[in-house]
């Protein structure tokens, strides 16, 4: 009898596991930072900001404290973490389309030549392989948040969304979905509700219009940094950056509230870098739209509890690589023709030993050309960084070569020390992409 028993309940285990639901498939959760420089967090080791939330984040996850982004400008950075493109191959090389030099200040959103522009450009979008789109089709919902420059959050892929697309009411930055984090975290609670109710995994766009300016985080942290240093604007935008984390906390705080965490694949990066000019509201040189790691540098972190050992890396990552590791990570094929790297495959990570970039003109030259816009291409071999201007839009411009790991500030160029480097590395850029029409 005992051995028929056995085999009964072996059998009844084998229905019940055969029948039992699949479990259900990771979730992930974007971050993304709107205009930070790479060192104001408090685990990156500034002397005054207070990211504690960042902190835990850093403390939980794969940091890669080397990571960059192709391009220091927010639109065609944004673009490239989405599609896992460089900003020539997805086409969005600019924040906004060329007009003439007569048309200025409000007239410039409304103008039918802007418009025309913009639709280009989110066709753009549309006909990539997003993020979204891809993890649709295999029932993932998805939401936007935040900074969305490609019309409707449709255009991405998105199955939900806050940005409609109203450019021609100023909202080239994403219109709607910029009140997130700057006016509550409410939208993103009732999405991750949704998607619960309906037994489905998700994927969150959190990109809010933070630390970017305006600077106007509220005056119980403003005060914390007014003492700190005697530039008011410098102020600001620290108190923005502590601002920003607390809607980082409040979001990472939901997900544990609603029993997500655990399940869910959190991935943080900046779209670009920023150093707060002193005398103004505006970004320093060296910074945003530049060559330089005031404007490129961002950390990277991947927090999966139970999946991904939290550590910290010295590799060199992208934020091209996002988007290989979450399909990865989730199952799913990717092209095979990604620049981008798996940065959970340890092996294809150390194997890599050089990234590259592009920056281009704020409004763009030619929409069918990215070549036209083109002001510099750079790489980073080793520590060893290059940086190679365009004639046509940085005529009084020079190659420039730095030792990052001596001159981490990138004040001694040593270009014309080391000819035959220079040339060595020039080689391998134009082997990358030459940056001209193709």
């Amino acid at each position: 009898m005992f051995p028929r028993l056995v085999a009964v309940l072996a059998a009844a285990l084998a229905l019940a596991l055969s029948t039992a639901p699949a479990a259900q498939p990771p979730n992930v959760v974007l971050i993304v930072s709107d205009d930070q420089a790479w060192s104001d967090y408090g685990f990156m080791g500034h002397p005054h900001i207070r990211t504690p939330h960042l902190d835990k984040l850093a403390a939980q996850s794969l940091v890669l404290p080397r990571g960059y982004v192709p391009s220091s400008l927010c639109c065609p950075s944004l673009a490239s973490i989405i599609t896992g493109r460089y900003a020539h191959q997805h086409g969005i090389t600019s924040n906004d389309p060329a007009l003439p030099p007569t048309v200025k200040g409000r007239e410039r959103a409304q103008h039918p030549l802007f418009l025309a522009g913009r639709r280009t450009m989110n066709g753009f979008m549309a006909g990539s392989a997003t993020l979204p789109r891809v993890l649709g089709e295999r029932g993932y919902l998805s939401f936007q948040t935040g900074k969305w420059w490609q019309g409707s959050f449709e255009s991405g892929g998105f199955t939900h969304g806050m940005s409609l697309g109203e450019e021609a009411k100023g909202g080239r930055h994403g219109d709607a979905g910029l009140t997130i984090g700057r006016q509550g975290m409410e939208p993103i609670y009732e999405f991750l509700g949704t998607a619960k109710a309906a037994q489905k995994p998700f994927l969150l766009w959190y990109a809010p219009m933070l630390p970017h300016d305006p600077h106007t985080a509220p005056d119980r942290i403003l005060a914390k940094y007014k003492p700190l240093t005697p530039s008011l604007h410098v102020a600001k935008y620290w108190a923005n950056v502590e601002w920003f984390d607390e809607t980082v906390g409040q979001l990472l705080g939901h997900l544990e509230e609603q029993g997500l965490a655990e399940n869910t694949l959190v991935v943080y990066v900046t779209d670009n870098g920023w150093i707060q000019s002193p005398d103004s509201p505006r970004f320093a040189p060296r910074s945003k739209q530049s060559p330089y790691e005031g404007g490129l540098r961002t950390p990277i972190m991947l927090r999966w509890p139970g999946r991904v050992v939290p550590r910290q890396s010295d590799a060199l990552a992208t934020s091209l690589d996002i988007y290989p590791t979450i399909l990865t990570a989730l199952g799913v094929p990717c092209a095979a023709d990604l620049p981008g790297v798996n940065l959970l495959d340890d092996k294809a990570v150390a194997q890599r030993t050089r990234v590259f970039g592009e920056c281009f003109t704020h409004d763009a030259k030619d929409l069918a050309h990215p070549a036209a816009s083109l002001r510099w291409r750079w790489m980073i071999d080793g520590n060893t960084k290059l940086i190679v201007p365009t004639a046509q839009n940085e005529p009084t411009a020079k190659v420039e070569l730095y030792d990052l790991t001596a001159d981490p500030k990138e004040e001694h160029d040593l270009a014309a020390a080391q000819p035959e480097r220079v040339a060595g590395l020039t080689k391998q850029l134009d082997a990358w992409w030459p940056g001209t029409k193709q």
